[in-house]
């Protein structure tokens, strides 16, 4: 009997340790995993990007064969239409307002596609993202202020003269050339050290800003 509880104490412990390494791996995978990465393409090589970010970083980046491309062009405020289903990169402000300096017009096939939500963003320290609909919206002396709603809440956007206003439209691998500006929204790291982009926009003319 002394026997079979150690033999069921040790299955227990073996089991647990199991557990916690496979956890810790885990929790290793995710900490490595990349945010979304801003540059310019330096290179091209097939399917491989030496892609520099805007810290200096020269990163090596292999386009998934599957990979979503997007393009962003220059866009106005007038061509921000109510009930538009937008991106909102900015500064949270004392008053509870959000002080944008990106917006981006997503196209009608992305509306319910992509989650409309409010939440924190990477692009500058205490940045936020908000995807949302437009509901209304007051002009100002230096821009309009914005009503969007979303899932779970509303925001009030600033949206100000120097505040970068690009639409979504759809790319194609081949813009992925040399000079381009890319946002990678979605990347894997790979075994040897390069990153595997599946998601990215590629700026038209434009420096992705969000």
């Amino acid at each position: 009997m002394h026997m079979l509880t150690m033999s069921r104490r040790a299955l227990v412990a073996a089991a647990l340790g199991i557990a916690l390494t496979a956890g810790a791996a885990l929790t290793h995978a995710q900490a490595q995993a990349p945010g979304r990465i801003r540059g310019q393409i330096e290179k091209v090589d097939g399917a491989m990007l030496a892609f520099k970010t805007r810290d200096g970083a020269v990163l090596n980046v292999k386009v998934a064969d599957d990979a979503r491309v997007g393009a962003l062009e220059k866009a106005s405020l007038a061509d921000i239409k109510d009930d538009a289903f937008i991106g909102i990169a900015g500064m949270p402000q004392a008053d509870g307002s959000i002080r944008a300096f990106s917006v981006h017009i997503f196209l009608p096939a992305q509306r319910g596609a992509v989650a409309d939500r409010h939440g924190a963003w990477d692009a500058r320290t205490g940045s936020t993202m908000t995807n949302a609909y437009v509901a209304s919206r007051v002009k100002g002396k230096d821009g309009e202020t914005l009503t969007v709603k979303y899932k779970g809440g509303e925001k009030k956007i600033v949206v100000t003269p120097e505040t970068a206003i690009t639409a979504v439209a759809k790319g194609d691998r081949g813009e992925l050339k040399a000079g381009a500006e890319v946002i990678i929204m979605r990347a894997q790291k790979q075994a040897d050290g390069s990153l595997l982009a599946q998601v990215m926009y590629v700026g038209r003319g434009v420096k992705p800003a969000m």
